[in-house]
C-alpha cells in the first residue's frame, strides 16, 4: 500500500494540491451547498470535520482515472442526483456514523462519501463499498484498480 500512497500523493502535487492547501471560503461556500441542497430533499445533513477538512484541502482538484481516458474524480461534494441523500442517511443509519459527501467520478457517475471516523466509502449504482480508512488508502484504493471491498463489511 505504500507504494499506491506515494503514487496517490504524486497524483495530488500533479493536480496542484500541496500539504497547506487550503481553498478558505470556497470550501464553506461547497460545503453549505451541499447541506442546503440535502434539506431541499427533505433530510437534514450534518456538517462533519472529517469533510470539511478533506474539502478544505482538497476541493476542486480534479485527478484523472487511468485506464477511463478523460475521466476524472472530481474532489467536491457538489454534485449528486435526486434521491441521494436519502442513501446517504440508509448508509450512516448502518454505519451507525454520520457520512457527508467529498468527490465523485465522472466515469460512473458514483459518490464519494467520509464518516466522522474518517473513512471513506463509493456509492456504485452496485451498491457501497468501502474505499479506505484515510483519503489517502481511498485515493490508492481508487488508482491502484481492483475490486473494492463491501461497505456491509462495516456496518454496525
Amino acid at each position: 500500500m505504500t507504494a499506491h500512497i506515494s503514487g496517490v500523493h504524486r497524483l495530488l502535487i500533479d493536480a496542484g494540491w500541496t500539504p497547506d492547501r487550503d481553498i478558505g471560503s470556497r470550501a464553506d461556500e461547497m460545503i453549505q451547498s451541499s447541506i442546503a441542497d440535502a434539506r431541499r430533499q427533505g433530510v437534514e445533513l450534518e456538517e462533519l470535520d472529517t469533510a470539511s477538512r478533506f474539502i478544505h484541502s482538497y476541493g476542486d482538484l480534479e485527478l484523472q482515472l487511468p485506464g477511463f481516458g478523460e475521466s476524472r474524480l472530481v474532489l467536491s461534494p457538489t454534485a449528486g442526483y435526486v434521491g441521494d441523500v436519502e442513501d446517504f442517511a440508509e448508509l450512516a443509519t448502518s454505519l451507525n456514523c454520520p457520512v457527508f459527501q467529498v468527490a465523485y467520478d465522472t466515469h460512473e457517475f458514483g459518490l464519494w462519501l467520509v464518516d466522522a471516523r474518517g473513512r471513506f466509502f463509493y456509492h456504485h449504482h452496485t451498491g457501497w463499498y468501502f474505499l479506505g480508512h484515510n483519503e489517502y488508502e481511498a485515493l490508492a484504493s481508487a488508482f491502484g484498480g481492483g475490486l473494492l471491498p463491501d461497505a456491509e463489511d462495516y456496518f454496525v
